[in-house]
């Protein structure tokens, strides 16, 4: 491990610490910022999935009041009363998870095999396109008359679920596309997050033993700086995450998406013309 892989791997994981709680896409971002230092296109994607385990650490902790509560309902968890008191949580979470998986799956052998095919350049394109494609979305929901819904339905887990399988391609935003769909579908803006960042933590854990199968192992790094960066990312990431949560309700994060994608697409074509 030398003292450059040692400071890529914090510096990512400091990006990851911070991103992963704002609606433009930590995965797109922690893959530009990957590709940006010399990593193949496929091993960016790969190893930004795989180092969200940081931040999954993060959201456990700071909502373990409601993953108790899921825990504790469990055992009384009856197909009746699925979306009934407690029980909805555990519903939510266990339907949005397999609907991410049945959606993610299939997306993410596509967009590793087509990764592993384009330029560095034209990845970061396409991230960046895919960037203000979720600024687009997320634009879009801050314009919805925002309802009190607060408890997860059967609809609202397959529809959450989807759009979290989704945000498998790079720019996408996970919690941009999950907190928009609960925001559609008339929910006030904190149950969203908490209901958004929730289903994180399965799907995460989810794609970081997927990426691990696929690569055969730690996906473009040793196993030294990928343990600094989970370690950095999840410190981070739990620093920030009660700050960036009162930012997210302030600040249009669209604009942020469409300056973002359009840094990218620009960056994308000069690294093109350059190599």
């Amino acid at each position: 491990m030398t003292d450059t892989d040692l400071l890529i791997a914090v510096l990512a994981g400091v990006v990851q610490g911070v991103v992963e709680w704002l609606p433009v896409s930590s995965q797109g971002n922690l893959a530009l910022f990957l590709t940006f230092v010399g990593t193949e296109p496929d091993a960016a994607l790969q190893l930004a999935l795989f180092l969200q385990v940081g931040t999954t650490l993060s959201a456990a902790t700071y909502y373990r009041e409601e993953i108790l509560t899921a825990l504790y309902a469990t055992p009384g968890w009856r197909p009746a009363g699925a979306y009934d008191g407690d029980n909805a949580l555990v519903s939510y979470v266990v339907l949005a998870s397999a609907m991410t998986g049945i959606v993610g799956i299939p997306l993410y052998v596509f967009v590793v095999d087509l990764a592993g095919r384009l330029t560095g350049g034209v990845f970061i394109a396409v991230i960046g396109v895919l960037l203000i494609a979720t600024g687009v979305l997320t634009y879009a929901s801050e314009s919805v008359s925002m309802g009190g819904s607060t408890d997860p339905t059967l609809v609202d887990s397959l529809l959450v679920g989807a759009a979290q399988g989704f945000a498998i391609l790079p720019g996408i935003s996970r919690s941009g596309v999950t907190t928009s769909t609960l925001l559609f579908r008339s929910y006030d803006p904190p149950a969203a997050f908490r209901l958004s960042f929730l289903i994180s933590i399965p799907a995460s854990i989810g794609a970081a033993v997927l990426t691990l199968l696929d690569a055969g192992g730690l996906p473009g790094i040793a196993p030294g700086p990928a343990a600094a960066a989970l370690g950095v990312s999840a410190v981070v990431g739990y620093v920030t995450i009660d700050a960036l949560m009162r930012i997210v309700e302030r600040v249009p994060f669209w604009a942020v998406c469409f300056g973002l994608g359009g840094l990218a697409i620009v960056g994308g074509g000069v690294v093109s013309l350059v190599v």
